[in-house]
């Protein structure tokens, strides 16, 4: 049993309101469900900074400003795939700079599909991966006399609060060193009509993503929760630009978790809150910066303007 998923579980469904992380989406068929997410036409996130890594590499490599006589340490938090930064390696290596490059993950599978990619894409280009903890592995890297670029990409700054993001960002700038340089991937505040849809697809298949959870829950800490009797809720704050997630119950009812000794109850309309989005502007990011020792020195977007991504150093 994974004590923490269990912890966290017990904790979040005894909160008013409800909350479960969305960190514990991501189990076997979680992981799968979001892969097919990622490819859906609604899902416009993946193509957007897609398209920035295929198009516009050479001007992200102009505004890190480096060279292709100094090498340099290319460090990536939550790797995936590597699906968007294999564009990147490729415009690197066809410039001839010589860089070490190294995805960080808490999933063994994961380093291993992306180590699979790079090895059919550019065969000849060795990786160092590294599996655990961002910082801890950032930590251990400081130490390298090498000047760091570290992506951050996808929009994942977006799945915490701006607190939570500013003290991500604090951390993440403690473990580099002057001049060093990130790469964050941020989704823009647009209309309504083009960000809900990206959370409620007509496939459903976000839906069967979110109540997964749910499954997951019962598998692992043997709870009976019936997922017909929930439904996926997407809700999207157009001027703030944030767009929650939360499952719902459509009837008052009982959950019992046997491996937690607790039973839960839920009112009709009563919501778990699992997951925020958040959306960027240039300000909100400059405000995420604050305090941080970090600075926002360039910018890309895609052709519609719906994604960036920041280059950002420390100073």
């Amino acid at each position: 049993m994974n004590k923490q998923f269990a912890n966290d579980v017990k904790e979040g469904l005894s909160k008013t309101p409800k909350s479960l992380s969305s960190k514990y989406f991501y189990d076997e068929k979680g992981s799968a469900l979001f892969s097919k997410i990622m490819k859906l036409p609604e899902y416009y996130l993946t193509d957007a900074e897609f398209e920035i890594f295929q198009k516009k590499a050479p001007e992200i490599i102009k505004l890190l400003g480096i060279t292709s006589q100094k090498s340099f340490d290319l460090i990536e938090l939550g790797a995936g795939d590597g699906y968007k930064t294999i564009e990147l390696l490729k415009a690197l290596d066809t410039l001839n700079f010589q860089y070490k490059y190294c995805p960080i993950d808490i999933s063994a599978k994961a380093l291993h599909q992306i180590e699979e990619n790079i090895h059919q894409q550019i065969p000849n280009k060795k990786i160092d991966p590294k599996l655990g903890d961002y910082f801890h592995i950032l930590h251990e890297l400081k130490s390298s006399p090498l000047p760091k670029i570290v992506l951050f990409l996808g929009s994942n700054i977006g799945n915490m609060e701006n607190v939570e993001a500013n003290a991500f960002l604090s951390h993440l700038s403690e473990n580099l060193s002057k001049d060093d340089k990130i790469i964050l991937g941020a989704d823009l505040k647009k209309s309504k009509d083009i960000v809900l849809p990206a959370y409620n697809d007509s496939q459903g298949l976000t839906s069967a993503f979110n109540l997964n959870l749910l499954s997951r829950i019962n598998t692992e800490l043997d709870a009976d929760f019936n997922t017909e009797l929930f439904v996926h809720t997407p809700m999207y704050d157009e001027q703030e630009g944030v767009a929650k997630s939360a499952i719902k119950s459509t009837v008052n009812q009982e959950v019992e978790i046997k491996v937690l000794d607790m039973k839960v109850a839920f009112k009709k309309e009563e919501q778990i809150h699992t997951e925020i989005s958040r959306k960027y502007d240039d300000i909100s990011i400059q405000n995420i910066c604050l305090d941080t020792g970090l600075k926002i020195v360039g910018k890309i977007t895609d052709s519609k303007n719906y994604f960036a991504d920041y280059i950002i150093e420390k100073q």
